[in-house]
């Protein structure tokens, strides 16, 4: 059966996944950059990115996993771009250029119309305005039984877990605190229907697995 999962998602001491201040030049925010380091450091990102090294072990292990078997993303729509309210044109196609990295459809989360997007390499943004419930339906079916991953920003995925969604969601906690920003927990209370399932350190960060209980 598809699930919904949250993975590699970099967050701080204080609970915030991007920093304060974003906007297009500085898209995670003030220090926002810091909180995935750990990431940057794996030779999973270096594969990524086309280069030679990075290092192998825990980081590195959770690095790979988070993109095997994923049929379909859901994001914010601050994930996407930095553009607020309506569409001034079409133009701005992303932040991640002609080829992003998802190749599958992907969903995002908008108050605003918007005609789907065709990019390179086989991703598709779907601009959708609609309850999670039924953007979660529209990914499951998209993900032709492959899971889903959902995205950021703090906002998405706090609207996920809110309607108990999200069948795990794995945190990477970097020992650093923001003081402001995109916070992952308000109005998560103490985030019922869910429990740790495990934790795994590294020198870099804490690796938190929470899985749904109810």
């Amino acid at each position: 059966m598809s699930k919904l999962l949250v993975r590699n998602l970099s967050i701080s001491l204080d609970g915030y996944v991007a920093g304060p201040n974003q906007g297009p030049d500085n898209p995670l925010g003030e220090g926002g950059e810091s909180l995935h380091e750990w990431c940057f450091a794996t030779k999973t990102w270096h594969g990524y990115v086309g280069t030679d090294g990075g290092a192998t072990g825990v980081d590195d292990d959770f690095m790979a996993a988070g993109n095997v078997g994923f049929g379909a993303t859901i994001m914010g729509r601050n994930m996407f771009g930095p553009i607020r309210g309506p569409w001034q044109d079409e133009e701005w196609q992303g932040w991640w250029g002609d080829n992003p990295p998802y190749h599958h459809d992907t969903f995002v989360l908008t108050h605003h119309a918007r005609p789907s997007l065709p990019m390179k390499g086989g991703t598709t943004f779907h601009f959708v305005n609609d309850t999670p419930e039924a953007v979660l339906q529209q990914a499951f079916k998209a993900a032709d039984g492959k899971d889903v991953r959902l995205g950021g920003g703090a906002a998405a995925v706090r609207q996920f877990l809110l309607a108990g969604l999200v069948d795990e969601m794995h945190l990477a906690v970097v020992p650093l605190l923001l003081g402001g920003g995109a916070r992952l927990y308000d109005d998560l209370g103490t985030l019922p229907g869910y429990a740790v399932s495990s934790v795994v350190r590294s020198p870099s960060v804490t690796h938190l697995r929470f899985t749904r209980t109810a």
